[in-house]
């Protein structure tokens, strides 16, 4: 059974489906999908950050100049954030830059999984190639097991584990997208390695 979708907002906000893949089309359709959240979603940033609500002004996810995927991708940050981690800078986590150390990689991969993943859902939902980011041309780490777990973790959540704002978005994008489903065959045809 399909969620239904957010808000008559939402359903009003595009006439026919968009044409992939502007990430300017994605700040609209975040707002109507989300406006009791108080956050906006702002393409343009040197590096993707995430700030909270604070003094009046409402949150905001940051994304990497204007590229899509790195939306995508901030946006399934949020989708899994808790309340307490919304509070908080980038959610309170680390990051290291590049040339990370084996043991810091590993760390890297193992809060990167379920983003990773719910993006993997968000690129199905609107036909978009997908490619696992281990985001260090050093890596020292096993990039296929990374692999394989943001590939069972998306199927994990495939199967009712899909956190609820990440479904809402999902379910936003499908509708925006004229994607009529999500499953593993629309996961395969977008999975890129």
């Amino acid at each position: 059974m399909m969620a239904a979708l957010p808000s008559k907002s939402l359903e009003s906000l595009y006439d026919s489906p968009l044409k992939p893949w502007y990430s300017q089309d994605l700040s609209p359709l975040f707002k109507a999908c989300f406006p009791e959240h108080h956050t906006e979603l702002i393409g343009g940033a040197t590096e993707p950050l995430y700030t909270p609500w604070e003094h009046n002004q409402p949150a905001k996810i940051y994304y990497t100049q204007d590229y899509y995927r790195s939306a995508l991708h901030e946006i399934a940050h949020w989708c899994i954030a808790g309340a307490e981690r919304r509070k908080q800078e980038d959610y309170g986590y680390w990051y290291a830059a590049e040339g990370r150390s084996a043991e810091q990689q590993l760390q890297f991969e193992s809060v990167e999984v379920r983003p990773q993943a719910l993006e993997l859902l968000f690129c199905a939902a609107v036909a978009h190639d997908f490619y696992v980011s281990c985001d260090n041309f050093e890596a020292e780490g096993d990039e296929q097991a990374f692999q394989a777990n943001v590939w069972a973790e998306a199927q994990r959540m495939l199967k009712g584990a899909i956190p609820p704002r990440g479904l809402q978005w999902m379910r936003a994008l499908q509708h925006a997208y004229g994607m009529r489903q999500v499953d593993k065959a629309q996961l395969q045809k977008v999975w890129r390695h």
